[in-house]
């Protein structure tokens, strides 16, 4: 799909009002290519999106609209900001109209039928379009993405983690025992969604710090399928999330052991090397610690690469907003994609300090 010259990308957003739909339309309003075209909403059909989020007065001026009204079929490009399960519904009827879908959810990450079923708890629909479906992190699948009809953005823990390992694995020959990786992921409230749960209640969250999923999260296998297509030998993830307290943010601290033969590589050379003609990777000099405010409401992620002592232990450091590179960013960069426009087209918004 290439735009047409002179004319904007019409795009839809099907569920506009949890965290990533509005972080979306934050993005689109301000996108010189595109035209909003609808904004679903069942419960808030009629209602002003500047109502519900005041950031967007004087640059959003459409309303919610129920899906069934919506007219997403006349659209060139539609993003599903929805819970698991929703956008492989309306795929088929989208794509028979030549619509391209964008989705932030899971239904088109996983290859493996059994294994999105045995995750997400219900039966995939459209196994023929998850088949054909492009993985949407560029900086490991861009070719691909040009030439979609379907894009399954990854997700938050998966982008910090698979960015921050891929230099070890690419190439058919490991440089790290891949079967005892460790990703140690921390995420801010909002990744959690905008929905009223105990855990995430401001008396719950604030002040405290805790792990979750340790014995199963659903981007374990996320992950790991992504590693597997990388990496020559078999891979072990122990992978454990952790809630911290504060709105956006996403750090994830990587650990990978030296494999004898690799000891005398230049680690940060080796990771400069791979990301230097990536937009939004900014990789650090050595000796950084990058902190998640270095990217707040930017679609940039930061990476520092350490080897404590000189020894065979590999400490990877690597940040993003977990809103934007985690999710929404990423996906307008998937849609500039498939669109063949730049890819930065939109998404050059210094992070906010403090």
């Amino acid at each position: 799909m290439s735009q047409i010259s002179g004319s904007p990308i019409k795009v839809g957003i099907v569920g506009g009002t949890g965290y990533t739909g509005v972080e979306l339309l934050r993005l689109l309003s301000a996108h010189p290519n595109v035209a909003l075209q609808a904004i679903t909403s069942r419960q808030e059909d009629g209602v002003p999106v500047a109502r519900m989020f005041p950031n967007l007065r004087g640059h959003v001026d459409l309303a919610f609209s129920a899906p069934d009204k919506a007219g997403l079929d006349q659209c060139d490009v539609v993003f599903f900001a929805t819970p698991h399960g929703v956008a492989m519904q309306q795929a088929r009827e989208l794509l028979d109209k030549g619509v391209r879908i964008i989705d932030l959810a899971a239904d088109f990450r996983l290859k493996d039928v059994q294994v999105f079923e045995q995750w997400y708890k219900v039966p995939h629909t459209c196994p023929d379009i998850l088949a054909a479906s492009a993985y949407g992190l560029p900086e490991l699948n861009r070719a691909a993405i040009r030439q979609a009809r379907v894009i399954g953005n990854p997700g938050c823990y998966p982008t910090t983690v698979l960015l921050g390992l891929a230099p070890l694995l690419e190439g058919g020959s490991a440089l790290v025992d891949t079967a005892t990786l460790i990703a140690d992921c921390k995420s801010g409230v909002t990744g959690a969604g905008r929905k009223a749960e105990v855990h995430t209640l401001f008396s719950e969250a604030s002040d405290s710090f805790k792990a979750y999923g340790v014995s199963g999260h659903r981007h374990h296998p996320e992950i790991v399928a992504q590693l597997d297509r990388m990496s020559s030998a078999p891979v072990g993830l122990t992978f454990v999330p952790h809630l911290v307290p504060m709105v956006r943010g996403m750090h994830s601290t990587l650990y990978a052991r030296i494999r004898p033969e690799a000891l005398d590589i230049d680690f940060q050379a080796l990771f400069e090397a791979r990301y230097a003609d990536e937009p939004f990777v900014d990789m650090l000099p050595a000796g950084s610690t990058p902190e998640t405010r270095s990217v707040r409401a930017s679609n940039m992620v930061r990476i520092a690469v350490h080897r404590p002592g000189g020894g065979d232990q590999l400490v990877i450091l690597v940040v993003q907003d977990n809103l934007v590179k985690g999710a929404s960013g990423q996906a307008v960069q998937n849609m500039n994609l498939l669109c063949g426009l730049p890819e930065t087209t939109g998404l050059e918004q210094v992070a906010i300090l403090p």
